[in-house]
């Protein structure tokens, strides 16, 4: 799949208040998946701080486009568990997400997400997930 192709899936697939979330997608292969959420004020708490809803929605949003890639087509798979560490204030103009598959299974599969401030490059959050395929 390409960034359009994907960009696609995420519009025709998502929730629209996931839509809302502004998310564009960066790049996809079959081994990666990033994407970029710009920091607005509806996403923001006290002090500039990105909410860790949105954090949470953009890892777990970005690592189904990361099964996108990895298996060529999006799947409609259903997140069954999601583990998201958040290590320090999301800040800044955007934060960018990138995702992978960690293992696929015929039921299962497992995947990683990063996300890291735009302007600093530090991670502020980390994610994991169990989907689970239809």
């Amino acid at each position: 799949m390409t960034p359009v192709d994907t960009q696609a899936a995420l519009t025709d697939h998502f929730a629209p208040w996931v839509l809302e979330l502004n998310l564009s997608v960066v790049s996809i292969d079959g081994s990666h998946t990033s994407t970029r959420m710009p920091l607005v004020p509806r996403l923001m708490r006290f002090g500039g701080i990105v909410s860790g809803q949105a954090l949470t929605a953009q890892a777990d949003t970005t690592m189904i486009l990361a099964l996108a890639g990895y298996v060529g087509d999006f799947v409609p798979a259903a997140t069954v568990t999601l583990d998201t560490q958040f290590l320090r204030p999301g800040t800044g103009s955007a934060i960018l997400c990138r995702a992978r598959i960690i293992r696929a299974g015929k039921s299962l599969v497992f995947a990683r997400a990063e996300l890291s401030a735009e302007d600093t490059g530090k991670i502020v959050a980390t994610a994991t997930a169990t989907l689970a395929l239809p």
